[in-house]
């Protein structure tokens, strides 16, 4: 259980392209695209912050 096979992945993309017709996918696509870029690169941008943050705090210690 929790596993998803082959026939489930077909089956979800059947209903999508039922859903939003074949036109429409290659937009849908693109926009996930640039959706996940830029969470990962605001992703980055908290992580440098927190690095950054962190080394300052060592910094005062010294």
């Amino acid at each position: 259980m929790g596993q998803i096979g082959a026939s489930e992945i077909i089956l979800i993309l059947l209903v999508i392209i039922i859903l939003f017709g074949a036109k429409k996918l290659p937009e849908i696509g693109s926009a996930l695209g640039k959706a996940i870029r830029e969470f990962r690169k605001a992703s980055k941008d908290v992580e440098g912050e927190v690095k950054s943050a962190a080394d300052e705090s060592d910094e005062k210690k010294s």
